[in-house]
């Protein structure tokens, strides 16, 4: 029995619904795989840049550690020296005046360290001397705060004192400089007898 034109168009339209179902079907297979691989892809660099940052910021943070460390180390041998050079000044402000008991004065914010150094200053004096010493640390006439560091030594009646602070020094050097200070400035006077 022969198709009519009808039956054909019929079973040509119900192949072709099949073929379109079919590729839309294979259409959405390959956009889930695709999905799919892309969100493994996307997950896979995004942890691999994850790692990457925080590897980055373990290194600063390691750098800065090192840093901090460097630095407190200098600070510290910055404050030895500091110590260091607060006892020298001390020991020789405790020979000039060779008395039993003294008074020192500082600047307020030089105190902790001026205590530091009179406690290490004492057992050297008195190894030296062969004599003992009491060191009172005056608490209520600080230096002022403007100069530049330094102490000053009195004995207990306060009568003598011992100046060892930066700028009693300069005076000193300016005074031994002062000859050659007037000759560079006026020349020398041949009148002049005494240098000083």
């Amino acid at each position: 029995m022969a198709l009519s034109d009808a039956d054909v168009q019929k079973q040509i339209k119900h192949m072709m619904a099949f073929i379109e179902q079919e590729a839309n079907e294979k259409a959405e297979e390959i956009d889930a795989k695709a999905e799919e691989e892309f969100n493994i892809e996307k997950g896979r660099l995004v942890q691999t840049q994850r790692l990457k940052i925080m590897e980055y910021y373990e290194k600063k943070e390691k750098q800065i550690e090192q840093q901090k460390k460097i630095q407190m180390s200098n600070l510290m041998n910055q404050a030895r020296l500091k110590v260091l050079k607060a006892r020298d000044d001390l020991i020789a402000g405790f020979y000039q005046l060779l008395e039993p008991r003294l008074v020192v004065r500082c600047r307020k914010q030089d105190l902790p360290m001026v205590k530091t150094a009179v406690q290490k200053s004492i057992p050297i004096y008195k190894n030296a001397t062969k004599s003992n010493v009491d060191v009172h640390i005056d608490q209520d006439n600080f230096l002022p705060e403007e100069i530049a560091g330094g102490v000053e030594i009195y004995n207990s009646d306060g009568k003598i004192k011992v100046s060892n602070t930066l700028e009693s020094r300069l005076d000193l050097v300016a005074q031994q400089m002062m000859p050659e200070i007037r000759v560079a400035l006026f020349g020398a006077n041949a009148n002049r007898k005494f240098l000083d």
